[in-house]
């Protein structure tokens, strides 16, 4: 086996990534958080003793931040997500009152891939959203003593991520069996 300084290994960098959401250019894109999870636990109580269990996967939000040019007009852009989500401003219409509905909201996005990139720009890790919407927008704050890029903030909610990767890891089943009980226990 070779040692560490002989083979260096390549790492995954934070600065090299895209995201694609609807027609948003990648290039406008200042930062994802890419997805993560928790697992809610139970507990069970008997006698003198607490034993825990694990619970229900829930996926957390994810933020994107986008920067907002004049041309594209990235607030504009996601406005009209928002309204192709089935969102109508009360200035537009009174004959009748369209609401927002998860498959209006997701199709408005069109899907939400985030790609970790290699030093050549090939994927190597790849998050595809299902049934992403958007959830929280915010267009930013102005100031005079601010002289930074506007920015557009998404928050999204989706119902889970699939996670692809150009070289798999070993998997928990090439781990082989595991033993639960020593051999020398017989009656279980």
């Amino acid at each position: 086996m070779a040692d560490f300084w002989s083979e260096l290994p390549e790492t995954k960098r934070a600065y090299r990534w895209e995201v694609y959401i609807n027609d948003i250019h990648r290039w406008l894109a200042k930062s994802v958080s890419k997805p993560g999870f928790s697992v809610s636990e139970i507990s069970h109580r008997f006698i003198n003793h607490t034993f825990w269990y694990p619970g229900r996967v829930e996926w957390n939000q994810i933020s994107v931040s986008l920067v907002d040019p004049a041309s594209p007009d990235a607030a504009a852009t996601v406005m009209s997500m928002i309204e192709a989500s089935g969102y109508v401003p009360p200035y537009e219409r009174f004959d009748r009152w369209p609401t927002m509905n998860k498959s209006s909201a997701v199709t408005a996005l069109k899907g939400v891939t985030i790609k970790q990139i290699d030093k050549d720009g090939f994927p190597i890790e790849t998050w595809t959203l299902k049934n992403p919407w958007i959830k929280d927008v915010s267009f930013g704050d102005l100031s005079y003593d601010n002289d930074d890029l506007m920015s557009v903030t998404l928050t999204l909610r989706y119902d889970w991520a699939y996670l692809k990767t150009a070289k798999a890891g070993m998997s928990v089943t090439t781990l082989g069996p595991t033993k639960r009980f020593p051999s020398s226990w017989t009656g279980i």
